[in-house]
């Protein structure tokens, strides 16, 4: 088992169990998470789509990593799969820095979590993807 990719599926669990929770919770939740007044206060259906999309691919995401684990069975194109998951936290968190000048709805202390927390779980990603490598 991997450590790392054990540590990763977790983070991107627990992260999607914090957006439920803003879904649950509403509008103080996605205040204190600093998603935007827009995400707060819009009384339509919108905010609660997006944020269960993102619960979706998180979600998706933590099976991954647990497969590429093998804490759970192996999933179909495990490998590519992972390379993508670890691109897209790695952009994202690098993303961040040009965002938080320019934060589009939300606050720069957003950005600057986001940034930090998506570089971390790419980081550990990379880690954990680099020492499973000969096994996916």
């Amino acid at each position: 088992m991997n450590v790392f990719l054990i540590i990763a599926g977790t983070l991107s669990a627990v992260v999607a169990s914090l957006h439920i929770g803003c879904i649950y919770y509403g509008a103080p939740w996605y205040r204190f998470f600093g998603a935007g007044e827009q995400m707060a206060e819009r009384s339509s259906l919108q905010p609660k789509f997006v944020t269960s999309g993102v619960v979706l691919v998180l979600s998706i995401w933590s099976l991954y990593a647990f497969s590429a684990a093998g804490v759970i069975s192996c999933l179909p194109l495990l490998r590519l799969a992972l390379i993508l998951i670890t691109l897209v936290y790695l952009v994202c968190g690098v993303a961040g820095f040009f965002l938080v000048y320019s934060p589009m709805g939300r606050s720069p202390e957003f950005w600057v979590w986001s940034l930090l927390i998506c570089l971390s779980f790419g980081i550990i990603h990379l880690i954990g993807l680099k020492q499973q490598w000969s096994d996916l």
